[in-house]
């Protein structure tokens, strides 16, 4: 599969990305640039996170008028892949390509440290293949993670299971307690009716690596490979 991993000004995680799915996945993969009018013909796109366009009037509201946003949109409408990681996760909202909105954590600062999260979609290629049962460990960096959607359309959302993951604690319990900003329903990445756009705020290149002693943002990538 070949992927594009997107680079906006701002963008701090994409060379992140590129190395995991380059060096550990051993994917072929096209460095994008946000100007860029063309996504290079590949399978799978990928929003990294950062702070495009340094956050300037809401996180991800200006990079969703760059203008290779247009081939992103128009890849997702024909049914190619795309994921959206943390700044990329908020890019896909503004895109209307996810439904929702991210808001300012609920203590109101920046909050750097790891997660842990449940899979709970059983359809969506990125969760597909990972235990219900098991809580992976993946490290979240943001100020505005703080999922939140209408009742309705919350509704449609759990009705066709397109809830990817919740934070919970090391047990896989979802709780009060593993949630780290007041995301609704403990949520922590959703994807799309059509499960082909995935978006998370939680950084699983930052877990996928045996040098970092953390693998398990690996294992979401196997699954996404495995299933897509």
């Amino acid at each position: 599969m070949k992927f594009g991993v997107i680079t906006f000004p701002g963008s701090n995680c994409d060379q992140d990305m590129i190395d995991v799915i380059k060096n550990e996945l051993k994917q072929p993969v096209e460095k994008l640039w946000h100007k860029d009018t063309s996504i290079k013909n590949v399978d799978f796109v990928v929003l990294p996170g950062g702070f495009s366009y340094g956050d300037y009037l809401r996180s991800g509201a200006i990079a969703r008028f760059s203008p290779i946003m247009k081939e992103v949109i128009t890849h997702a409408k024909k049914g190619g892949y795309v994921l959206g990681v943390c700044n990329g996760f908020q890019i896909l909202l503004e895109s209307d390509l996810l439904d929702g909105a991210l808001l300012h954590n609920d203590n109101q600062k920046f909050i750097c440290k790891n997660t842990w999260l449940k899979p709970i979609s059983k359809s969506a290629p990125i969760t597909k293949s990972l235990s219900t049962e098991k809580g992976y460990k993946i490290p979240i960096a943001h100020g505005e993670g703080r999922y939140f959607a209408s009742e309705e359309s919350m509704k449609k959302i759990i009705d066709n299971d397109q809830v990817l993951f919740k934070y919970c604690d090391q047990k896989a319990e979802v709780n009060i307690g593993g949630n780290p900003n007041g995301s609704l329903d403990n949520i922590a990445g959703i994807c799309n009716k059509e499960k082909n756009v995935f978006g998370m705020m939680p950084h699983p290149e930052r877990a996928a690596s045996s040098s970092l002693d953390n693998v398990d943002g690996l294992e979401l990538f196997h699954s996404l490979l495995s299933n897509c």
